[in-house]
């Protein structure tokens, strides 16, 4: 059996083993694959393993030997699932690798708003504390986050995971996700859209992207925002609009943003966020400590075990 990874880096820079694969099949694995490569690539292969190089109908149509496709990663939008169901190729994903990894650095994210860590220890090293007149300095706001409340749009497992945290900083937690539940209760309360949006010092988002949340976070919607809210987005891009954010950060309608994602990657240099006011960007990391990506290694490994079982998990079509 023929196994093909079509663009491995991500996943593994060379700190984990692929040893798990080549246990089960004839393992190419390519770090990065151009659109135009794609198919030549894949070639007679039963199995192909993608993170973000897209599958499309037109390559499973040119590569009638794929029987498997495995999404090294959690979102699987970059196949066309349908198309491979009616071909009856099964589709994995990799659910519940990163909640920890992420919740944590969303939680990071905000701290770092708070209190530009960052900025004042480049400001020590540069000489301007062993110069300075008086004991301490500060060049931004300091925020103590302890009373305040943080909305989630989004209370599933990694919104569940970095609502706890909050909660133990002294936040009051209000979220808003279509499927309520106990866990959830005990964490904080679910309310509308339209009061989290009004009511929360602090919005972070939890949520997938589909037809409804893109562009979520658009002019409206910041219109019904408290003054000098501060945003977190650790899920998908798209879900923000990217000048609207720009330009309430600009007016400082949002005091800060920190986001982890943008709405085309990598970043393109006209990104309306590069010239944004109080703006903390990070390149799509938060999933990536290498505690994470080898629970992903194990699961992806595991996933196309079962199928050649005959009971395969994590099918997303």
């Amino acid at each position: 059996m023929k196994i093909v990874v079509l663009d491995g880096y991500t996943l593994n820079p060379g700190d984990l083993s692929w040893e798990g694969f080549k246990k089960l099949g004839e393992l190419t694995v390519y770090e990065r694959t151009p659109p135009d490569k794609i198919i030549e690539r894949i070639g007679d292969a039963s199995v192909v393993m993608t993170n973000k190089t897209t599958i499309s109908k037109e390559t499973m149509d040119a590569c009638p030997g794929i029987k498997y496709i495995g999404v090294l990663a959690t979102g699987y939008n970059i196949v066309d699932t349908a198309a491979a169901k009616e071909k009856g190729i099964p589709v994995t994903n990799i659910p519940s690798y990163g909640t920890a990894a992420v919740a944590q650095f969303a939680i990071g994210l905000l701290l770092e708003i708070c209190h530009h860590i960052g900025d004042h220890s480049r400001a020590v090293f540069s000489g301007r504390w062993v110069s300075s007149a008086d004991y301490c300095f500060w060049d931004y706001p300091l925020i103590e986050l302890a009373g305040k409340t943080m909305g989630f749009i989004g209370f599933g497992r990694i919104g569940k995971a970095t609502g706890k945290i909050a909660a133990a900083l002294g936040l009051k937690i209000l979220a808003h996700d279509e499927f309520e539940d106990d866990e959830g209760r005990q964490i904080g309360a679910y309310v509308s859209l339209e009061e989290l949006l009004s009511q929360s010092d602090i919005i972070s988002l939890h949520c997938p992207l589909t037809p409804s949340s893109q562009g979520l976070i658009n002019k409206a919607n910041i219109a019904k925002m408290k003054d000098g809210v501060i945003l977190i987005n650790t899920s998908r891009g798209p879900l923000v609009v990217e000048r609207d954010l720009c330009d309430a950060l600009n007016s400082g309608k949002i005091m800060a943003a920190g986001v982890d994602v943008v709405s085309i990657e990598p970043m393109k240099s006209d990104n309306p966020l590069l010239k944004a006011k109080n703006c903390i960007i990070t390149p799509h990391i938060a999933w990536a400590p290498k505690e994470s990506r080898l629970r992903l290694m194990g699961i992806a490994v595991k996933n196309l075990n079962s199928f050649l079982d005959g009971t395969p998990e994590n099918v997303v079509n």
